[in-house]
């Protein structure tokens, strides 16, 4: 081989490396090495085709052999920091990286790939240094941009971070990554339909990229577009049959249509795929819930806990589901944890679920904190007119049980009551309509009803807030179909917790609790994130129109025995805690012949009561069990019974209500908080505070003397009958002027400029 045939070797391989035949090129650079060996440039190409061939040990060892001859070439240090990056080696790496560019500061693919490695390391501000000083040299790097915008979306500084995908996008429009992490970003903050248009965007670039139209059903169902939510999952499983994550959104998006069995089969596909995916047994076990198959619900509930010991209100919600079938297992141990869990701070219990099991208001506070911070934060306010022109004050009530259900027949009496020269009524309805003789009285008293169920939050609170509503009220809280966000943005100048939580909110936006004296006394409104108002004799609404079906069945209709006395209780069966049943087995066993009438409720709460009586020795038999009934029906049956008995920690509400207005009279013993006293409100109420028990040994006394005295049982119930005309508790246009006297004052407060404080009301001139 002549003196210049290495040389020109050397240049026809470069020639045909820059062509892409690497293949024809590596026989000509192995000759070249072997004829001059301590050629540091064909060393270099040598080892940069052995990487661009994937052969990446080998091109790690050509390379090295390269800095042998030359430790200082730039453009080597740099294939040798990205051959260490690539196998796992970042330190070896950023020490290659730093030393090519100690020796050449200007290169700007090598800033972006320090930058690069930096980002891998968790290095986010030094990356971010790397990637600006690569777009100093080079301002069309589109990937620097790319990468600069997920840095700095990962340090919170999510402005920036999209003006930097902006930049890259301006460079590369059909950049599909990128517009997809830009969808993440803005989706994340809220901006729900910027991010539609970012998700659009990258499926228009990349038709199968199944996590952009994942993230666009979730987008959609957020806003509440639950058909296109759906098609748009269906796409994504259309590329990703294989994605659990994307089966479980498919599965919600059909669970928010109603379709409850094929969001079940959904849900169990994404098990099958990802069988520790928490989340997939927690959604299918709410879908067995509302299916009323009890059994499965717990089972899957259980499941998740054992996945996820700590998975967010699992342990609380499971307790609560075993309550409802009467299955007290390990019950003493689970309350603990999660008194304990709500102590420590803990998401281990909803405040809707804790209200049932807790005797702390304190508690109960730092309960509905923790929930309304973790789910449910202040939002940025929406501006709302300073001046407001109205003659009348706009009032709008919030809920999603304006129908046949408790909070419709507690107010719909209230709706009709109010006074239409001084208010306006604003119904906002976040559920349906079942087309009850409710629901239509409630469409007849409303000025306005307007539908908010497939409004997104934003759009909902921008609704109420273009309706000039001056005083907002939740009916829900956490109960039922909550939509604690609209409030979040503050829609309203005042806004107010009535009804639906007998318990704080816990969230800085609610002005006001509406209650009584007894159901929170002076000394524990420091547990109450609300200011107070009392009202005069009790917080609690009535219809004094509510239907009482004309045929009183009798008692074998009813399935109790024609002899004997018939206590009963017809709470939901999640009220009942194990103590408060002691009780109960007391009193029937000093009261011969005597039956507890309960609700039949879940389909194992007879089996697993009539097995805790036996244990108490009373036989089993004397439990009788009551299937639903209309409204107006069960109200009538009610008349069956001697006495209802009332339960702590959380009393009987809407049933005391219901048994009262039949005239039945109710034992009641005054708990510890807000839900464990609304007995005693409703009694003072009727003005029968002989029904009021000091203690639970007197409760007990109480209940036993009246079924073993018919003629004391008789004359209760003649001043029941007696009082309820007479007194508070059922005068529905007395309890609406109270009500409104305290609306009244608080909206002169805001007018005047004055902060929310505790109110007293008496009965208004």
């Amino acid at each position: 081989m002549s003196a210049m045939a290495p040389q020109l070797l050397f240049q026809q391989a470069v020639s045909l490396h820059q062509q892409g035949k690497l293949t024809e090129a590596e026989p000509l650079y192995l000759q070249v090495m072997a004829a001059a060996p301590e050629n540091f440039p064909t060393r270099y190409m040598f080892a940069l085709l052995r990487y661009e061939q994937k052969r990446n040990a080998e091109a790690l060892e050509a390379v090295e052999k390269a800095l042998m001859l030359n430790p200082a070439a730039p453009d080597a240090l740099a294939l040798q920091g990205a051959l260490l990056q690539a196998d796992g080696q970042r330190e070896q790496a950023l020490a290659s990286f730093d030393a090519a560019l100690a020796h050449k500061s200007d290169n700007a693919s090598n800033w972006y790939n320090r930058g690069t490695l930096l980002e891998s390391l968790g290095r986010r501000e030094n990356a971010l240094a790397s990637f600006t000083k690569a777009l100093t040299l080079n301002p069309g790097h589109a990937e620097a941009w790319h990468h600069s915008g997920t840095v700095l979306a990962a340090l919170g500084r999510g402005e920036d971070a999209l003006a930097a995908f902006d930049k890259c996008l301006a460079l590369k429009p059909d950049h599909a990554k990128v517009w997809h992490i830009r969808g993440v970003l803005l989706q994340g903050a809220g901006r729900f339909e910027d991010a539609l248009a970012s998700y659009d965007r990258c499926v228009a670039a990349d038709p199968h990229y199944a996590k952009a139209w994942s993230n666009c059903g979730a987008v959609l169902l957020d806003l509440k577009r639950f058909e296109e939510g759906l098609a748009s999952l269906d796409r994504a499983l259309a590329d990703a049959p294989g994605s659990a994550v994307i089966w479980h959104n498919h599965g919600t998006a059909l669970k928010e249509l109603k379709r409850n069995e094929e969001a079940l089969a959904s849900f169990t596909k994404a098990l099958t795929l990802a069988p520790d995916l928490a989340q997939a047994w927690n959604s299918r076990s709410a879908i067995h819930w509302t299916e009323k198959r009890y059994g499965q619900a717990v089972a899957d509930l259980e499941q998740v806990i054992r996945i996820a010991p700590d998975y967010n209100y699992a342990r609380g919600l499971l307790l609560h589901q075993k309550m409802h079938g009467g299955d007290w297992r390990d019950f003493d141990r689970e309350l603990a944890a999660i008194h304990d869990g709500v102590r420590t701070g803990k998401h281990i219990v909803q405040p809707f679920v804790y209200q049932a099991i807790s005797q702390s208001p304190e508690d109960l506070q730092k309960c509905s904190t923790i929930y309304a911070s973790h789910l449910y934060p202040a939002a940025p306010a929406l501006a709302l007119k300073a001046n407001r022109n109205h003659r009348k004050i706009r009032l709008g009530y919030v809920s999603g049980e304006m129908r046949g259900q408790a909070i419709g027949y507690l107010m719909v009496g209230v709706f009709e009551h109010h006074d239409r020269k001084k208010f306006e009524l604003i119904i906002l309805d976040n559920g349906f309509g079942d087309g009850s003789p409710t629901r239509k009285r409630i469409e007849a008293a409303a000025d306005r009803m307007i539908d908010i169920t497939r409004l997104s939050n934003q759009a909902a609170a921008e609704r109420i807030r273009d309706e000039e509503i001056d005083i907002l009220v939740n009916l829900n809280g956490y109960f039922g179909s909550v939509r604690m966000e609209i409030f979040a943005g503050r829609p309203a100048p005042i806004q107010v917790n009535y009804l639906g939580l007998p318990a704080t909110l816990g969230a800085p936006y609610i002005d006001y609790i509406i209650a009584d004296r007894t159901v929170i006394p002076d000394q524990e409104r420091k547990f109450y994130t609300e200011s107070v108002v009392h009202l005069p004799d009790t917080y609690w609404p009535t219809d004094n129109r509510q239907a009482v079906a004309p045929e009183t069945p009798s008692r074998a209709e009813c399935g109790l025995p024609e002899r004997g006395f018939v206590f009963c209780n017809f709470n939901q069966s999640y009220k009942l805690m194990p103590f408060m049943f002691d009780s109960w087995m007391r009193i029937l066993a000093q009261v011969e012949g005597s039956v507890l009438w309960l609700s039949e409720c879940y389909d194992a709460f007879p089996g697993n009561m009539r097995a805790e009586a036996e244990r108490r020795f009373i036989a089993p038999e004397r439990l009788i069990f009551a299937p639903a009934l209309s409204n107006d029906r069960h109200l009538a049956r009610l008349k069956a019974a001697d006495l209802s008995l009332d339960s702590i920690p959380y009393n009987a509400h809407t049933t005391a209500c219901d048994v009262l207005c039949v005239g039945v009279p109710l034992v009641t013993c005054p708990g510890t908080t807000f839900p464990g006293r609304v007995a005693a409100s409703l009694l003072g109420a009727m003005e029968m505070p002989e029904l009021i028990a000091a203690n639970l040994d007197a409760y007990e006394s109480l209940a036993v003397a009246l079924a073993r005295d018919p003629a004391r049982l008789k004359n209760i119930r003649e001043k029941l009958a007696k009082n309820k005309p007479a007194t508070p508790l059922f005068d529905t246009a007395r309890f609406t002027r109270r009500l409104e006297a305290a609306y009244t004052e608080m909206w002169g407060r805001w007018l005047r400029g004055e902060t929310p404080s505790a109110l007293k009301m008496t009965d208004p001139r």
